[in-house]
């Protein structure tokens, strides 16, 4: 899709989020995914990283395990994969943003930026979640310090309510009308 507005390529933004996983704790894309959002064949796109090695150590690009594969393979039950024979590169935010060094088509580029915005999007809902987290967490321990302070009222009310069950009635003080003797 392009933007009539300012000439630049737009994904919707679901479908860039249906294309990240979350593998090693790691919020990831995969090379195939990649290479279509990019526009290019998988192996092109695995030639310019594997020419460019240096760029990408492990913590921007990792190759998922057998394990990996075959567990991400069983989240889809229908064969989109057409039969991979190598487990898939994966790329991390930094990795994603790396890959607009090594692939230089103006595609290519715009769809970068989107990525690149989406992940920063996401990164600053997650930081949204741990505050409105931390938030609830101590009005949680507010009320529970409530909750500590009216069972210690309702605990001295009963005291008081026994102390005067156990007492026989006092007598009254004062004047006597005449209509009560």
């Amino acid at each position: 899709m392009t933007d009539p507005y300012n000439n630049t390529i737009a994904i919707p933004e679901a479908l860039i989020l249906r294309k990240i996983h979350l593998i090693r704790q790691q919020k990831v894309m995969l090379d195939r995914d990649l290479a279509e959002l990019y526009g290019v064949e998988t192996k092109v796109l695995k030639q310019q990283v594997k020419r460019n090695l240096e760029r990408f150590p492990e913590d921007f690009m990792f190759v998922l395990t057998h394990d990996e594969f075959a567990h991400l393979r069983s989240q889809y039950v229908t064969s989109s994969w057409g039969g991979a024979r190598y487990a898939p590169m994966v790329f991390t935010e930094q990795g994603v943003a790396m890959l607009s060094s090594v692939l230089r088509s103006p595609k290519a580029i715009q769809v970068n930026i989107q990525i690149m915005r989406l992940f920063t999007k996401m990164r600053q809902m997650a930081l949204s979640d741990r505050n409105l987290k931390a938030e609830l967490e101590t009005m949680k321990f507010h009320l529970n310090n409530h909750d500590k302070s009216i069972r210690k009222i309702f605990s001295y009310l009963d005291c008081l309510i026994q102390k005067q069950e156990g007492h026989p009635p006092r007598p009254k003080v004062g004047f006597k009308r005449s209509d009560e003797a």
